[in-house]
């Protein structure tokens, strides 16, 4: 089975103040990011190229002078056709000449994201934005029970959102059910930009453990969407959300099904006796020693049922210093509810 590193990538590329503690923070902010956020359109021949306190400013006929970012900066000198580096290694006075003389010419317009006087990005005609705060609205919605997974390095909370992208890791801790006799727990990753940096996607996952740096290991049922910034990408909101609802209906069924079984594991016997249920162990691999202490635990609940005998043995494992051994004879015990009808 594979193991996933999306937020594990990054964790390690995150700066503190791009960070957020919970959902609810994280929407706020990507609402409040919507609530002031422009789109102006411009012709390249009504653009001014300054010089600010920080670098070139961009100046958008009556609009006025916008200061830019790395990102809207990157995007700036790419319309120009021009490298970032040529222009940050020269004077002030170079660049503005430089960024002048290469903007391109002609009527038709560019689109520009603003928020104030502050220049979030620059792109052409057939890019179409979707905000975050749309994105997350859908998972709210929908994806009822899922939360960040636990605190991994650094503080971090697998919620991100910064200047270029936003990344979401949430999972359902109270999820956990079997498949094929192993524990597995329903997650999702969850991205998008407002500026053009990524796609809009999600990928949807089951799996066993995540660690403190955020790899998801030993993955199963992986699907994954993705969609680019173009004239239809709100129609990716439909996919998005039926990947999540698919996902917890998944879990639900999983879930129904394990508490099936369990139910069923405490009516069913493995033996009228001890000398019966000894057999039934021994025969399936268990030494006579642990089955017999297994039976001795088993036997105050009152009858050999499968649930009590599989109780029994987890209660040994978690007794067992030796890891590989605890995590063996786990395995072993819940094979036994393999046996329910």
């Amino acid at each position: 089975m594979p193991h996933l590193t999306k937020a594990h990538d990054e964790l390690f590329k995150r700066s503190p103040d791009e960070v957020f503690p919970d959902l609810k923070t994280l929407y706020n902010h990507c609402h409040e990011q919507k609530k002031n956020a422009t789109e102006k359109w411009h012709a390249p021949s009504d653009i001014g190229v300054n010089i600010g306190d920080h670098g070139p400013t961009l100046t958008l006929a009556e609009d006025g002078d916008h200061s830019l970012n790395n990102w809207s900066f990157t995007q700036l000198c790419q319309i120009s056709k021009v490298s970032t580096g040529t222009v940050n290694k020269v004077r002030p006075e170079t660049a503005v000449d430089i960024l002048m003389d290469t903007l391109p010419g002609g009527t038709k317009p560019l689109q520009f994201l603003t928020e104030g006087n502050h220049l979030r990005s620059i792109h052409g005609a057939t890019y179409t934005r979707l905000y975050n705060a749309d994105l997350l609205n859908t998972v709210n919605e929908f994806a009822v029970d899922f939360q960040p997974a636990q605190e991994g390095m650094g503080a971090a909370s697998g919620l991100y959102c910064g200047e270029q992208d936003m990344f979401v890791f949430l999972i359902d801790p109270t999820g956990w059910t079997e498949i094929e006799g192993e524990a597995f727990a329903p997650g999702f990753f969850l991205w998008n930009s407002e500026v053009g940096k990524r796609t809009v996607g999600i990928q949807t996952f089951w799996f066993q453990a995540v660690c403190q740096n955020h790899i998801v290991w030993d993955a199963t049922d992986v699907t994954e969407f993705s969609r680019k910034h173009t004239a239809r990408v709100h129609d990716s909101l439909d996919p998005i959300r039926q990947h999540v609802e698919q996902l917890a209906k998944k879990r639900d069924e999983r879930r129904d099904g394990f508490i099936g079984v369990i139910k069923t594991a405490m009516k069913e016997k493995l033996g009228k006796d001890d000398e019966e249920a000894l057999k039934f162990l021994t025969k399936r691999g268990f030494n006579q020693c642990l089955a017999k202490e297994a039976l001795k635990i088993a036997k105050q609940k009152g009858e050999f049922t499968i649930f009590s005998i599989v109780d029994a043995l987890t209660r040994l494992a978690g007794r067992n210093p030796n890891a590989g051994e605890r995590t063996e004879l786990d395995m072993k015990a819940s094979q036994l509810l393999s046996l329910v009808n």
